[in-house]
């Protein structure tokens, strides 16, 4: 089980603590215009499955499990037929999406994949009159950095927390 709250979640009886971490859950109002790339932006979907959960293992962008790709749209690039990159949505509490699972093969970062990726999900998410929120590890200043590029403004510091089964 995933939680985000405000500060750290007290021990819960027959769990235990898999992990936390402190992030900062972001907002966007308005999106960056799109701008023109030279590469082709794939709707992923099952068959894709088992490809972004080796690529999400590999960059660690966040919880993303088997069916993770089930909860909300995702769209990726590939590269010579490999998945190279990917962003999507994820929770969806009313009136809100959050963008998620926004990830580049390290072999192909800087084309520009994860900025127009996560410019995609977000306007979707606006043009469906929804609020469109992420969250970023504290200390990730390089993705920090790339969605404040992208109109996204820090809300508030949360406390991302694992559990599972004891």
């Amino acid at each position: 089980t995933g939680l985000v709250e405000p500060k750290a979640f007290p021990p819960v009886p027959e769990t235990r603590l898999v992990s936390d971490a402190v992030c900062l859950q972001m907002t966007a109002t308005q999106v960056v215009p799109a701008w023109d790339v030279a590469f082709e932006i794939l709707t992923l979907g099952d068959a894709d499955a088992a490809e972004m959960l080796a690529l999400a293992t590999l960059t660690k962008p966040g919880p993303f499990f088997t069916r993770t790709h089930e909860l909300g749209r995702f769209i990726g690039v590939r590269v010579a037929g490999q998945l190279v990159a990917m962003a999507g949505e994820r929770m969806r509490p009313d009136g809100f999406t959050e963008a998620s699972g926004v990830c580049v093969h390290p072999d192909h970062r800087g084309q520009g994949y994860a900025a127009r990726l996560l410019r995609d999900v977000t306007a979707g998410i606006l043009a469906r009159g929804e609020q469109a929120f992420l969250h970023s590890y504290a200390d990730n200043t390089t993705a920090i950095g790339l969605y404040e590029s992208l109109g996204y403004r820090g809300r508030a510091e949360v406390v991302f927390t694992i559990l599972a089964g004891a």
